[in-house]
């Protein structure tokens, strides 16, 4: 096995900038690698970077100087999307492998501003792009390798998700930036790039989070694409997209997979929780010079950005009601 940044030839020493939800799932699944050591977590909330130790080993520390200082391989920055900017720069510039978690930012200037001073760090990322590493995914891309695509309609129908900032548009971005950004992220993967969209919006919340969102997407290819996205039901309906190319019908999500073909048609379900323990292997592989799957793997930070501003161009739309070119 590699030699990690720090000298730790079989080890992935790894500390956590945030310590919520999320943090927890990758810490699960993570401290089921017998290659990976959980060494030092912080939190805005010490008593949760306390418990978060407690529960998956290491120990806490009061700030980003003291976990930088840990000796460590990588830092997993899982922090709500106002709060992402500063942990990835002083961490890339101390070394560090990053795994970040989607989105990279409420907006867009902080996401590129990171992306800039990582591309000078030359480190290791990840996105928490997980979808990409998901086995339906994979099939999907396969079926549609050579084949003309034409029509793409994504979907995010949804419930507000259960934290107090998520529906200040300012904090969380919205639903395309912090939701919906997993699909298109997936319509990147395996259609291509969009250059234009046109989104319009039925309301919002109090915070200004769009409570339902309408979009056309003009692709490079040709093909042409709609997103719809809600957050005002009672609980997940349905997320994932729906492709339409010459003689072929694919719909995919992170767990389910619909093919129609000449032959007849499939549908299959699938473990969820698969590309969330794939995910975090191949970053670790990725850490220690072991060989990756890269058509199983994770966006790296200037990839995941595109995605990132496909995003951000949506929810300018959505609020100006007129196209935006995607950069």
């Amino acid at each position: 096995m590699a030699v990690g940044a720090h000298g730790h030839s079989a080890v992935c020493r790894i500390g956590f900038v945030g310590t919520g939800a999320v943090a927890q799932r990758h810490a699960r699944v993570l401290t089921g690698f017998p290659d990976v050591e959980l060494v030092a977590a912080m939190d805005v909330d010490p008593d949760r970077a306390a418990a978060f130790a407690e529960a998956y080993g290491g120990r806490p520390v009061p700030d980003l100087d003291a976990l930088l200082a840990a000796g460590l391989d990588a830092v997993y920055v899982c922090v709500p999307p106002f709060a992402h900017g500063a942990a990835e720069v002083q961490a890339a510039a101390a070394g560090m492998a990053l795994f970040v978690e989607k989105p990279l930012a409420a907006e867009e200037a902080t996401a590129e501003w990171v992306g800039r001073r990582i591309a000078t760090a030359g480190v290791v990322t990840r996105v928490g792009h997980h979808w990409r590493c998901a086995e339906p995914v994979h099939r999907a891309r396969q079926m549609l390798s050579g084949r003309r695509i034409r029509l793409v309609s994504g979907v995010w129908l949804d419930r507000v998700p259960p934290v107090p900032w998520w529906s200040d548009r300012a904090r969380s971005g919205g639903p395309l930036v912090e939701q919906a950004v997993h699909v298109l992220d997936l319509a990147r993967f395996l259609v291509g790039e969009v250059t234009e969209v046109h989104a319009a919006t039925a309301g919002s919340l109090p915070g200004g989070a769009d409570t339902a969102t309408g979009a056309l997407l003009c692709f490079r290819n040709g093909a042409v694409g709609t997103l719809a996205t809600t957050c005002v039901l009672d609980a997940k309906h349905r997320t994932g997209l729906e492709i339409v190319a010459d003689g072929l019908f694919v719909g995919v999500g992170e767990d389910w997979l619909d093919i129609r073909d000449g032959e007849g048609g499939h549908r299959a379900e699938y473990d969820a929780m698969a590309p969330r323990v794939a995910v975090d292997r191949a970053f670790v592989d990725a850490v220690l010079g072991s060989p990756v799957d890269h058509d199983r793997d994770a966006p790296d930070h200037a990839d995941a950005l595109r995605s990132h501003r496909l995003a951000c161009a949506l929810a300018r739309s959505s609020e100006s009601g007129r196209a935006e070119k995607v950069r």
